[in-house]
């Protein structure tokens, strides 16, 4: 392969070739990254399409931001990236109120105070399926394929092959890899190195990282369309609860270039997901459109309502730097929780990780 110059990368004397386990904002940006810097690079993803936790979930009535809502734009090099894509990022706006439920429990509108929010559209997946397209394709994606072991090549000891298994329980092996990028939240990294017997000393840096679980709840409200209905519930379009059940909501139907259908994203506390984590969907979705009513006033019966369970949702307690790389074994690991738990930190310890390896 020969080297490539790009605006953004210098080329590299020999291109390596290497494996991104991970196709979420850390694992797409490192990969990005080291492609405009002249290497050759395979992404592998268990989900059916791009972004991780900035998902977004496609439904009749419109879609809904199941994980991560919104991002915040601090870190230059992430505001210089998002340059490239200006069509893909707008402002939200969410109304500044104090809601006091029925019950007495408070619901506080979150609005930054210096801050923007800001959201891809048309839904926040959007923006890291773009910058995966060149890598897609040069053919460099594997999508629905799980990565379940890392082991040296078969035919160079010097390079690592890595054995997967696909949706219907076929089994494959990709070889010939110079470097491994794990991007994956810390637990599942953990288990991957342990299962494969690498880097106990990483394995054991990564037990301090404490990420908590969400259950997430999506409600639609169609009758909210009819002509004498403007509006659903509450005047406000976002709002951080201290019900006991739930942490966040917000309306879907509020961001930019989104379905007017009236839609709801109400994420569990971190608590209340922990202790009902093994739970039945259907008995956290009942719980949870309860809490929701409590909150937000409207007894209205959803047209639509599902649960999402996040196991990995939002860093508790970060890494403290902003990725690992084993230089002996040439595995790096990258993700928000080396940093916190916003898009940015993902950004950026994808990027460094790019860096470090080039």
């Amino acid at each position: 392969m020969k080297s490539k110059r790009t605006p953004n990368a210098q080329p590299v004397a020999t291109p390596r070739h290497v494996a991104v386990v991970g196709a979420g904002m850390a694992g797409i940006t490192c990969a990005r990254t080291l492609m405009q810097a002249g290497h050759h690079v395979t992404v592998f993803e268990k989900a059916r399409g791009f972004g991780g936790r900035m998902a977004t979930r496609s439904t009749p009535y419109g879609s809904f931001d199941h994980g991560t809502q919104y991002f915040t734009v601090r870190d230059p090099r992430f505001a210089l990236a998002l340059q490239t894509a200006p069509h893909r990022v707008k402002t939200w706006s969410a109304n500044a109120v104090r809601l006091l439920d029925p019950l007495g429990r408070v619901a506080e509108v979150a609005k930054p105070s210096r801050d923007a929010h800001c959201v891809a559209i048309p839904g926040m997946n959007a923006l890291v399926r773009d910058w995966a397209h060149p890598i897609a394709t040069n053919g460099g994606v594997e999508l629905e394929t799980l990565v379940t072991h890392i082991e040296r090549d078969a035919l160079n000891r010097e390079q690592w092959q890595l054995r997967t298994t696909g949706p219907d329980e076929s089994t494959h092996v990709y070889s010939g890899f110079d470097d491994v990028v794990l991007a994956l939240p810390a637990p599942q990294s953990a288990s991957l190195l342990l299962q494969s017997r690498l880097c106990e000393d990483i394995v054991a840096r990564l037990s301090q990282v404490q990420i908590a679980p969400c259950w997430t709840l999506m409600v639609a409200f169609p009758q909210a369309m009819q002509p004498d209905l403007s509006y659903l519930g509450p005047q406000w379009n976002a709002a951080r609860s201290t019900h006991h059940r739930v942490a966040w909501l917000a309306r879907e139907s509020s961001k930019p270039a989104r379905d007017s259908i009236e839609r709801w994203t109400v994420q569990a506390s971190a608590a209340w997901s922990r202790e009902h984590l093994e739970d039945d969907a259907a008995r956290v979705q009942g719980k949870l459109e309860k809490a929701f009513s409590e909150i937000t006033g409207i007894r209205a019966q959803p047209g639509y309502s599902k649960v999402h369970r996040w196991r990995y949702a939002q860093t508790e307690t970060p890494l403290g730097q902003s990725h690992l790389w084993d230089g002996k074994t040439r595995i790096g690991l990258c993700g928000d929780w080396c940093l916190g738990h916003r898009v940015e930190n993902a950004f950026v310890s994808g990027l460094d990780l790019a860096l470090t390896m080039c």
